[in-house]
């Protein structure tokens, strides 16, 4: 059998990369939406219209709009990784990365968390983004963690999440409409807060 030729084999690497690029484009387009609107708002017209495609090519390649948001929670997760990178230890570059974040996706989060009862694809959107979130701070506070029992542990990881969830930065930031300095200053206070009751070691003469 006869190897393909270079010429070939260029076609099919570019014709293989326009299609990720068309792909991504999509994806792109449809968070952007996502990011704006309510998610049983959007609709593949748009979108496709958004990426410069057809609904056909939008079918295609992901089925349909749960399909789409499967892709979605995979660029979405990659992005907010990276902006949510952080020492171990340094707690107000987490608030500060954590903040920035929220004021990017946080408003998307909370529309999505408001529709989850009505639609099932969401649910698994959100419960990778809880197990996300949750996993981020354990890594954050890991030696922290380790040296506590299993419930201790259990507990302090709850503490950490609820302190640093997207409601409590929904709280201050639309409910009480607090600036994003006064967000950062309250959530470090309260995280602050956490760490010391449940993972500083208390000394044999403090009470339990």
């Amino acid at each position: 059998m006869k190897s393909s030729s270079p010429a070939r084999r260029y076609s099919q690497t570019a014709r293989a990369l326009s299609a990720e690029a068309t792909g991504q484009r999509i994806v792109d387009a449809f968070l952007a939406r996502l990011m704006t609107q309510w998610y049983d708002e959007i609709t593949l017209d748009r979108v496709a219209a958004d990426a410069g495609v057809t609904v056909q090519t939008v079918v295609r390649r992901f089925g349909g709009k749960q399909g789409l948001l499967a892709d979605a929670v995979s660029t979405l997760g990659r992005q907010i990784n990276e902006s949510r990178a952080t020492r171990p230890g340094d707690v107000e570059r987490l608030v500060k990365n954590l903040i920035e974040d929220y004021e990017q996706t946080g408003d998307a989060v909370i529309r999505l968390l408001a529709l989850e009862l009505r639609h099932a694809a969401l649910t698994e959107f959100l419960d990778v983004g809880r197990r996300w979130h949750r996993d981020w701070l354990a890594g954050l506070f890991a030696d922290e963690l380790a040296a506590l029992d299993a419930a201790p542990r259990k507990r302090a990881l709850d503490a950490l999440v609820i302190t640093t969830d997207v409601y409590t930065w929904k709280i201050l930031r639309r409910d009480m409409a607090r600036s994003v300095a006064a967000t950062e200053a309250t959530m470090k206070c309260m995280l602050g807060a956490t760490i010391a009751e449940f993972l500083t070691p208390k000394s044999s003469g403090d009470k339990p």
